[in-house]
């Protein structure tokens, strides 16, 4: 897939199509991690809280990090309000070393995907689906991405059924890490960059209250944005804000690209059939909601 980016290194319109079509196929897969049951209860095993998911979100998705404190996972996680992350993450580390909480994620994902999948996790499919998109991971650029990074240096499974979860992790975060870069670009704050996004229709403002951002600092942020003119005084975004949002997603994408040069066409073609099945299970269990801040489906 060598046309992926053209000369001047931006990737063409219907490349960017597709690299959006594989986030969405795979950032579902991830995603488990954060509420099958399972890995709940490997969670409460190691002595998180089941007040709620958050208690073992944070320190289960800043793991790879090290023993970092919450200034640095606000840092590296960007649209979550600072006071939030500083209660999850303050004991974090005293509860669980980051390595069993590296440990315990596994085992997590290990049980829930047999759940999901069955007989499945065994099948030569997913084995080629993990095969393919580990190609991809393990070239992904990881320069000026924290996160990306420290799931890269990982070590992998042997289990092709983990070793799809960890490449989709490895690439959901190298999307994610461009995704802030791409902001920061826009100048949108953390605060701003969720108010922009639910202003385009991405998710309900209720849905971005799971980020920990007060009422006033939510309405801080959307006079801000006002007063630039990206959105109306009704928090709906004016044209002038839909484009600037349209931007930061179509420079998301291109950032996201570069990884998938190391698969040709049909082999990109051959991911998007594999993934689909898994993607139907995922989607149909009920896990995931219904409703996600990452505007998949919307954007």
């Amino acid at each position: 897939m060598s046309d992926i980016l053209d000369e001047t290194g931006r990737a063409g319109a219907l490349e960017l199509g597709r690299v959006r079509q594989l986030w969405h196929l795979l950032e579902p897969l991830h995603a488990v991690l954060y509420f099958a049951p399972e890995v709940l209860e490997e969670a409460v095993a190691l002595g998180y809280g089941t007040r709620d998911r958050w208690s073992s979100y944070f320190p289960f998705r800043a793991a790879p990090l090290g023993p970092v404190d919450g200034k640095v996972v606000t840092s590296a996680f960007y649209s979550f309000s600072p006071a939030m992350v500083a209660a999850h993450m303050e004991q974090a580390w005293s509860v669980a070393s980051p390595e069993a909480v590296l440990e315990a994620r596994l085992r997590g994902m290990d049980r829930a995907y047999r759940t999901l999948f069955g007989d499945r996790v065994d099948s030569p499919e997913l084995a080629e689906a993990a095969a393919l998109a580990r190609s991809a991971a393990e070239v992904a650029d990881t320069a000026g991405r924290p996160l990306a990074a420290a799931n890269a240096v990982l070590d992998w499974p042997e289990e092709p059924h983990l070793q799809l979860w960890q490449a989709a992790t490895i690439l959901r975060e190298h999307r994610g890490d461009g995704h802030l870069a791409a902001l920061l670009v826009a100048g949108l704050d953390p605060v701003e960059s969720l108010v922009s996004f639910a202003a385009i229709g991405a998710a309900s403002v209720e849905r971005f209250d799971s980020r920990g951002w007060s009422a006033q600092e939510w309405a801080a942020g959307r006079d801000r944005l006002a007063s630039r003119g990206l959105v109306h005084q009704d928090g709906t975004a004016t044209q002038t804000g839909r484009e600037l949002r349209l931007r930061v997603e179509q420079d998301t994408d291109q950032l996201a690209a570069r990884p998938w040069q190391s698969l040709d066409p049909k082999a990109l073609d051959r991911l998007n059939e594999l993934l689909g099945d898994y993607w139907v299970t995922v989607l149909g269990s009920g896990l995931l909601p219904s409703e996600s801040t990452l505007g998949i489906g919307k954007v």
